[in-house]
């Protein structure tokens, strides 16, 4: 009998829900909060008034595009952390209305491990799974990673960020340079079209398999500070290549602790997952480094990248086949570690 299961997904500024039926893709509805643009950044307060508005159709789609009813699920998983709070309330709240209304079992599901599981969403493009265990490089817009996958639900974190996340440091260095929000994709464009070794910014130096990137964007704030002194329209003449040096470098960054990683635990298995994972310098990047080092490289489709509910509902059926459920007193975290 088939296992049909829904998910939720509210962690930030993206209402999302998806059915999986045994691990197969059948929907993936996400609604976008453009609001957040003109403030150069989530604001939680409208975050959470948005889900509000968003959450009821964006279910009822998705059951459509699934071809199915609310009847016929077996189980609604939903994201409990981490995230915004705000925005957890509603995804957690619809969650259980749903689950007590259908008299189906409630899954909670780390937001984080989610997004490593995606990579076993079956659909017509993603076929190819890692074997475990093998390392996963987790790279969103509040945490950087390096991740052992040794199953589905055991996962071991053996680097972190110690400061900012690299999807932050584009972010912020974005904003700098006066591009839009979120700045990371138009980082991602404008580096194709520039020199990357035109620059050169401070690299941390963080014992172990950690990651810092504060250093990084304070490089490169005061060198576009002291540029600007010299040549108001510096940031116009050299945008492309401004943003190729950064993406560059952030990425030499990133690579550097999965190689040393890689090498140390003699792991040939290798993923990337997280929002960052959609960037295409970094997805070329990784690609080139395997076919030097013999890696399997395992990395998810575009539309499984960012904050989505299909890895929510992978990692629901995960827990269902393993029985485990979630009492209907359950709140969400902010803060939440697997």
């Amino acid at each position: 009998m088939s296992i049909k299961i829904l998910g939720i997904e509210s962690s930030c500024d993206d209402t999302s829900a998806a059915v999986v039926t045994d691990r197969v893709f059948k929907s993936n509805v996400i609604a976008n909060q453009q609001v957040h643009k003109d403030y150069g950044g989530v604001v939680p307060e409208l975050a959470s008034r948005a889900h509000q508005q968003n959450i009821i159709p964006v279910v009822d789609q998705a059951l459509q595009k699934a071809g199915i009813n609310g009847n016929e699920v077996d189980a609604v998983a939903f994201t409990r952390g981490p995230g915004l709070l705000g925005s957890l309330l509603v995804g957690t709240s619809f969650a259980k209305g749903f689950a007590l209304a259908h008299d189906i079992p409630l899954i909670e599901v780390n937001h984080l491990q989610a997004h490593i599981l995606a990579l076993f969403i079956k659909d017509e493009s993603q076929s190819a799974e890692p074997k475990f265990p093998f390392l996963c490089l987790l790279v969103s817009g509040g945490h950087t990673q390096l991740v052992i996958v040794e199953d589905y639900l055991r996962m071991k974190i053996i680097g972190n960020t110690i400061d900012d996340a690299a999807g932050e440091a584009f972010d912020k260095c974005a904003k700098i340079m006066g591009l839009p929000y979120p700045g990371g994709p138009y980082v991602d464009k404008l580096a194709r079209q520039g020199n990357p070794s035109r620059f050169s910014f401070n690299k941390p130096r963080v014992k172990g398999y950690n990651y810092s990137f504060s250093g990084l964007k304070t490089s490169f704030l005061y060198f576009v500070r002291d540029q600007l002194k010299n040549d108001p329209d510096f940031i116009a003449k050299n945008r492309e290549d401004l943003a190729a040096s950064l993406q560059k470098t952030i990425i030499e960054i990133l690579l550097a602790k999965l190689k040393k990683a890689a090498s140390d635990m003699n792991i040939s298995q290798v993923a990337l997952a997280g929002g960052v994972s959609a960037n295409s310098g970094l997805r070329e990047a990784l690609t080139a480094e395997a076919g030097k080092r013999n890696w399997e490289v395992f990395i998810p489709r575009f539309s499984y990248t960012t904050d989505n509910a299909a890895m929510i509902a992978i990692t629901g059926y995960f827990k269902y086949a393993n029985r485990e459920f979630s009492p209907d007193h359950i709140t969400p975290l902010a803060r939440m570690h697997f």
